[in-house]
């Protein structure tokens, strides 16, 4: 089990990330972005929504010392690219994100 902040502001998509996780035996808790970085001290991975305000939210998760996994629009795919760039571990479209997080949370926390 991993300790998870998730910075995902879509309430709807948001509390389906929880339940997912949550529902994977990860103890997970939702962050607003002014806390994101002191609540990421406290965790084993850091998941962060990049699906709007991009270069923001790559922006608070650089220069932390937790695993991240980022996720965004599968049309974006240059953000994938620009937060591999600023040191995310993994970053994989929404869907997958929907389908697989659990286990993506699990091998980040595990390697």
């Amino acid at each position: 089990m991993a300790r998870v902040i998730a910075l995902v502001p879509d309430l709807l998509f948001g509390s389906k990330v929880h339940a997912m996780l949550s529902a994977g035996g990860h103890d997970v808790e939702l962050a607003a972005p002014d806390n994101v970085r002191e609540r990421a001290a406290e965790a084993d991975v850091l998941v962060v929504d990049l699906t709007s305000e991009p270069a923001t939210r790559i922006a608070l998760a650089e220069g932390l010392e937790v695993k991240t996994l980022g996720f965004y629009s599968h049309v974006e795919a240059d953000v994938r690219e620009r937060a591999l760039s600023a040191g995310f571990d993994s970053v994989v479209p929404r869907s997958r994100m929907a389908r697989e997080g659990a286990e993506l949370v699990a091998r980040l926390a595990d390697g």
